[in-house]
């Protein structure tokens, strides 16, 4: 499973990006990123999910997931952020951090 991560937009307008490549983690990382994959029901998702209530400064995160020949892009703004997506984001925050 090949994932990428983009996040733009905040106070500062920088933008963040992380690639993570499972097949190159240890077994039960790469395990717990596809139940978190599994759990937010990624390749159902719309491809955009914006909040009703947007509000200045905040993240836009541009997640693409590609996995066994399948491969799906979400755009969703941090008001917009499910819990289950939220976990995803957050976890792949900590693999970046302790790659």
């Amino acid at each position: 499973m090949q994932v990428y991560l983009e996040r733009t937009g905040g106070f500062t307008g920088i933008s963040k990006t992380i690639r993570v490549d499972a097949d190159t983690l240890p077994t039960p990382t790469a395990e717990e990123l596809s139940t978190l994959v599994a759990a937010a029901d990624f390749f159902q998702l719309p491809e955009q999910i914006i909040s009703e209530h947007s509000q200045c400064d905040r993240f836009q995160y541009r997640l693409t997931i590609e996995n066994r020949g399948q491969q799906h892009t979400v755009i969703v703004s941090e008001t917009a952020l499910t819990n289950t997506l939220r976990n995803l984001i957050e976890y792949l925050n900590q693999l970046q951090i302790s790659q």
